[in-house]
């Protein structure tokens, strides 16, 4: 994992990302962008995934409720094995090459504290779907923040490719 502890960087691309344009992603959503903009997020059992070409600033952000998806998929935003490869069309169709293409995974936490419960795994579920996924789709992963028993706020600059991870207010991370 590429992370940066909180100090002065993620001061100085906190202050940056105020004053660049933002678009939220809601759950089960995704969003595909370009340069200058700021993509965000909040996530708890949920996983972010941020796929950006570097060369030449385009990128997007899914949010990933579960794992796999049913036969019957109305939402393919909503699912790790619909989701990622839904919007690696969307990011080559904007103009992005495969081969330059990486990978930032936030999130998969257990946020109700559940043991010895299906709910308990829901996280850790996504986390593995969505490795899986990306392995097949040949798309190294850069860095990750995953686990726990914490929600996170992420915000993904497209400019630079650069995900700051909020995880309290007195807990911040660069990947």
């Amino acid at each position: 994992m590429i992370c940066k502890p909180a100090g002065t960087a993620t001061a100085s691309l906190e202050a940056s990302l105020s004053t660049r344009e933002k678009a939220r992603v809601g759950v089960a959503d995704m969003l595909v962008g370009k340069s200058p903009l700021v993509l965000s997020t909040v996530l708890g059992s949920c996983v972010g995934v941020m796929i950006y070409d570097p060369a030449e600033g385009i990128g997007g952000l899914c949010h990933i409720m579960l794992a796999h998806a049913p036969a019957a998929n109305e939402n393919p935003a909503k699912y790790a094995d619909t989701a990622i490869p839904a919007m690696l069309r969307r990011i080559i169709r904007k103009g992005a090459a495969l081969e330059r293409l990486v990978a930032k995974i936030v999130g998969g936490a257990n946020m109700f504290g559940f043991k010895n419960n299906s709910f308990a795994d829901i996280g850790k579920n996504n986390v593995a779907a969505v490795r899986e996924c990306l392995a097949r789709e040949n798309i190294p992963i850069a860095a990750q923040e995953v686990g726990g028993n914490h929600g996170r706020t992420v915000y993904f600059a497209l400019e630079s490719g650069a995900v700051f991870v909020k995880i309290k207010s007195d807990v911040s991370m660069i990947l």
